[in-house]
């Protein structure tokens, strides 16, 4: 007799389960060979070559850059420079009218600053103009700016308030009013600061004899020092990136061609110059940048001094920082768009600094770098994990991204100990800063999208300095208060960051379990950060 054997009873929902994932498999299976190795294998190339290409220029910025230190001549020494001296009998004649605008928006924390370090410079009274370009939309915060303008005309200061109709430009357009009005005829030299902008008194005395001096020079550029560096770990990642931008690209631009991107404030410009290159406009975000390109390509030539420094403010809170950084990366590579060709057929200017504009100030430090960040690091890689079939080289992976990091760095020898984290916070940055660059390449959506950055001044410190005086009135307004903490919560979050942030930890999962190369360490390290930024929590951290 024989024995029947045993049935096995499979439940219908597994069934469909297992039929499903089957063919998931199988689809993966068969689109892996043909389409998705080749696809990622390109990817990885591209990404290799504009990892090479970031790096030959930081390696090229770095030699400079000991060279210009060890070498160069000091400007003082580079270009003619004789101090301006005061004459008793001549008074001010020997000294040329300076004309100070300061733009400002709503800028309740912070306008006395700029205001008051204006009327503070070193210069004689009556060969200085000040211009406070008032664009606010609060009515209280107007009148605040307008009393302090008058505070300070009541004690001889040459100071006057401008406001305008409409905010048509924005900043360019109210730098470019200002530059209208019949008294600045008399004015050969213009310096801007931002509203959070605190210059010393012989700011304008150590400039401009540079100016007085070289008629060839349009730009004597001051660098930025950051009053509140210290209050939080976004701070001190901001300070530790624009340290480089200052103390590097900056320094070695001014050096080798007399070129860099104007950073719109603590800077002096020749007026003709301005006017020769066709003055402000407002096709873009970074109307500082455009001017810079445009006079540059006229033959201009700039100056940076990097001991001439201005106290400013970082901003502190991530929502800030996202709307400055979108401007930043936004702004640069649609201005490349709109004036590639121009730079390429300009006659005015030598063969090889049109390469130095177009390929290493344009193409490598305000598009490669965010993209090949984003890509290669944050997308390319992980994806690799996923398919063993595509090879990574560990040359691309982890030394040339570890030597990048470190030729970043020299700016800030003090945060060598951040150094770590800030890599992990870059690559977070860089899907915003790639997303926006995106955005001005293909002059999309929000291109020219102006956002004011958000100062807080002392408020911070006053606002935790506040209690509250009545318990009475605390439960009453506990209603509230709940509504208003779940509104900034939804406020916070970055659905972007919390996405990939789920990307890279399942990434990291399959590398745990199936994977050769360690990487899951890095992508775990590199999730958590997403996360922190995704719940908007980098700005309060100590």
């Amino acid at each position: 007799m024989v024995e029947s054997e045993p049935k096995v009873y499979i439940p219908e929902s597994f069934q469909v389960n297992y039929d499903v994932s089957s063919q998931i498999k199988m689809i993966w299976d068969v689109m892996k060979a043909p389409l998705i190795v080749p696809f990622l294998n390109a990817c990885v190339y591209i990404s290799l070559a504009m990892a090479l290409m970031l790096f030959m220029e930081r390696v090229y910025m770095g030699f400079v850059i000991i060279l210009v230190k060890l070498f160069w001549k000091k400007p003082e020494q580079r270009y003619k420079y004789e101090p301006l001296q005061d004459d008793e009998e001549l008074g001010g004649e020997n000294f040329p009218v300076v004309l100070v605008q300061i733009p400002m928006f709503n800028e309740r924390e912070v306008y006395k600053v700029s205001i008051g370090a204006a009327c503070g410079l070193s210069w004689p009274t009556d060969r200085l103009v000040i211009q406070v370009l008032d664009d606010s939309t609060d009515p209280v915060v107007k009148q605040l700016v307008e009393m302090e303008c008058q505070r300070w005309a009541s004690k001889g200061i040459n100071i006057t308030y401008q406001i305008r109709e409409t905010r048509g430009g924005y900043k360019a357009g109210a730098l470019k009013e200002g530059l209208k009005r019949s008294y600045v005829k008399h004015c050969e030299y213009v310096v801007i600061f931002d509203a959070d902008f605190s210059p010393p008194p012989d700011f304008l005395r150590r400039a401009i004899p540079f100016l007085v001096g070289n008629p060839e020079i349009a730009l004597v550029q001051g660098r930025w020092r950051f009053v509140n560096a210290n209050e939080c770990l976004l701070t001190r990642m901001q300070e530790m990136s624009l340290d480089y931008h200052f103390t590097v690209e900056q320094e070695v631009g001014s050096a080798t061609h007399a070129f860099f991107g104007f950073n719109g404030t603590a800077g002096i410009w020749r007026i003709a110059a301005i006017n020769e290159a066709g003055g402000w406009k407002d096709r873009t975000t970074v109307e500082d940048m455009d001017l810079a390109v445009r006079a540059s390509l006229r033959g201009w030539k700039f100056l940076y001094l990097g001991d001439l420094q201005a106290n400013s403010e970082l901003p502190s809170t991530l929502r800030a920082f996202r709307f400055q950084q979108h401007r930043w990366s936004c702004g640069p590579a649609n201005l490349f768009r709109k004036m590639a060709m121009e730079i390429i057929r300009n006659k005015k200017v030598k063969f090889w600094k049109k390469v130095y504009v177009i390929y290493s100030f344009f193409l490598v430090r305000k598009i490669v770098a965010h993209m090949v960040t984003f890509f290669f690091y944050c997308l390319v890689i992980p994806l690799t994990i996923l398919v063993p079939e595509v090879h990574v080289p560990i040359w691309g992976a982890v030394y040339i991204p570890s030597i990048i990091t470190i030729l970043n760095s020299v700016g800030t020898p003090r945060s060598i100990h951040l150094l770590f984290y800030w890599i992990l916070f870059e690559n977070v940055m860089s899907l915003h800063r790639t997303k926006a660059t995106l955005i001005g390449l293909l002059e999309y959506g929000r291109a020219n999208e102006w956002v004011v950055t958000e100062k807080l001044g002392d408020s911070v410190n006053n606002n935790n300095n506040k209690k509250d005086k009545s318990g009475d009135a605390a439960k009453k307004t506990n209603v509230k208060v709940q509504k208003k903490t779940r509104s900034k919560f939804m406020e916070r979050l970055n659905f972007l960051e919390l996405g990939f942030a789920v990307f890279l930890f399942f990434c990291g999962c399959y590398d745990y379990v199936h994977g050769k190369h360690n990487y899951f360490i890095y992508l775990f390290l590199q999730t958590l950060t997403f996360t922190i930024v995704g719940f908007g929590y980098v700005g309060t951290i100590v």
